[in-house]
């Protein structure tokens, strides 16, 4: 980092800021403005900029993140106990595109090299997806994996990946409960990934609530497209994964003849992410990728950002991009799904952060919301998608999804993103088997500290090395050279998965 101590102000009308420094900063520190700290304060942590009465409202990004519990006089450590949280934004009174933003002036002539799918997407990646309709199948199909990949994939170089579609539904569910919408649709749409090739495969049991025919897409043939266990032709476990292998040779022979060609960058399905946020989280990394997501909607893109608890705080600063009042109606309609989703589990939004989103510096759900939303840019929304839904236009939407890593990435899986960015303050080893991600820091400590695991510094935005722009610049580069399989995602070098998690409202019988 740097001797000379700093801090950030993002906005001029903030009585806060946040230190900059790796290791924190003393008591007795004085910056170059004259401010003098009163005591320690840790690195990302906010610092008072002048005395603060006790209900005075604490303003950082120039909203206000919470009222103090307490007299908080100049140059003290605003620590999470002294910032009182605020209501959240009335969803009846929002405003409803009335700051629309102008279009940028497009990009042109930005390319990657993708495998085509017939029904028109494209993937980054070139891998054999096998669907499995419930859990009960799930040892089966681990095993049979582990055979295809071992003996079959060898013979087939030009295809990345098999990889298992395993979740933990489709029986002792209420499968016609109206909120089972969720989860079936998600499955059906993971199976119409970019990256799978249009291969669908289909793993059952026989018994299950969730039958198999139902996530297989519109025309695929149901007989040469689903293996089922209980089937009287296969005759002990043996027979069972022989069966699925046979199946899925034939795919990896399909996939095998394909071929990456040149596409335009407007053939890009981006999900955007965060995961073990900070303070930084919201003035390095996620404002980078919030330019990057600019410039994809420029290149004809389609990015998406998500995470409800990480949006529901600052709604009110999204529902006026909305390019639309019914794009607005559907923002509103999605928070206000979810604020009735958790006050049936009686909770709140106040659970979102984590204890170590709290260690890096973030007081709560609302600073931690005003820092997630920038990684949607400057652009227009066009679009808002449910849960599970699949994307159906271009330019920049809203992906209704939980802020759970896991869940959130499935749901962005199901909704046919070819790529995922993930931003990260504390550090994360998460990635996903099906899609590249590209991982960035908000801090130069962490992507010093974890150097094959990150793919972006972001924190030299806040030493003042790079500007937002050029980091900006730099992810966008590396999105369409991933994308091309030219570079390689350190998680992908590293084998780095996590398992798909399904987002399931339903009742569970």
């Amino acid at each position: 980092m740097t001797d000379t101590p700093l801090y950030i102000k993002v906005h001029a009308d903030d009585n806060v800021a946040i230190v900059v420094n790796a290791l924190g900063l003393p008591a007795g520190t004085e910056f170059p403005c004259g401010l003098v700290l009163r005591e320690f304060v840790p690195q990302g942590h906010k610092v008072a900029l002048r005395d603060l009465a006790e209900g005075e409202a604490i303003l950082r990004y120039g909203e206000v993140i919470g009222t103090a519990e307490r007299a908080i006089p100049t140059g003290s450590w605003i620590e999470e106990s002294l910032v009182r949280l605020p209501k959240a934004p009335d969803l009846h009174s929002l405003p409803l595109a009335t700051s629309v933003p102008a279009p940028q002036p497009p990009l042109e002539g930005y390319t990657f090299e993708g495998y085509r799918n017939p029904d028109g997407s494209v993937g980054t990646k070139n891998v054999l997806g096998i669907s499995m309709s419930v859990q009960c199948v799930a040892g089966v199909l681990d095993h049979a994996v582990e055979r295809i990949k071992k003996e079959l994939l060898p013979r087939f170089p030009n295809v990345d990946d098999v990889v298992a579609i395993e979740h933990a539904y489709g029986c002792g569910v209420a499968i016609n409960a109206p909120e089972a919408v969720v989860p079936i649709r998600t499955l059906q749409n993971l199976a119409r990934n970019p990256n799978l090739g249009g291969q669908v495969m289909v793993v059952g049991l026989g018994c299950e609530k969730l039958q198999p025919e139902r996530l297989l897409p519109a025309g695929a043939d149901g007989a040469t497209s689903i293996m089922t266990l209980q089937d009287e032709r296969n005759v002990g476990f043996g027979s069972m994964v022989a069966s699925i292998m046979e199946m899925a040779e034939k795919r990896l022979e399909e996939l095998n003849r394909r071929r990456r060609e040149t596409c335009p960058a407007s053939d890009l399905v981006i999900g955007m992410q965060c995961g073990g946020s900070d303070a930084f989280s919201g003035v390095t990394a996620n404002p980078a990728v919030g330019y990057a997501s600019d410039l994809l909607v420029r290149a004809g893109a389609t990015v998406m950002f998500s995470e409800v608890t990480e949006v529901r705080d600052a709604i009110h600063l999204l529902t006026p991009r909305a390019a639309d009042e019914e794009v607005g109606r559907a923002l509103i309609r999605e928070m206000d799904w979810y604020d009735r989703y958790l006050a049936a589990g009686q909770t709140d939004r106040a659970a979102n952060p984590s204890p170590g989103n709290k260690k890096g510096g973030l007081a709560n759900v609302v600073e931690k919301a005003l820092g997630s939303i920038a990684k949607s840019g400057s652009s227009a929304i066009s679009g808002v998608l449910s849960p599970g839904e699949r994307a159906d236009r271009k330019g920049l939407l809203y992906a209704a999804t939980p802020a759970s890593d896991f869940v959130c990435g499935t749901l962005q899986l199901a909704s046919g993103c070819n790529m995922e960015v993930f931003t990260t303050g504390r550090g994360t080893p998460y990635g996903l088997a099906m899609v590249p991600v590209i991982k960035v820091a908000t801090r130069t400590a962490l992507a010093e500290r974890w150097h094959d695991l990150i793919d972006v510094d972001a924190g030299r935005i806040a030493t003042g090395q790079a500007t937002i722009e050029e980091i900006g610049m730099e992810l966008f580069q590396l999105i369409l050279a991933v994308a091309s399989g030219r570079k390689q995602t350190w998680a992908d070098r590293w084998g780095l998965r996590n398992a798909m998690t399904l987002f399931n409202p339903a009742p569970v019988t």
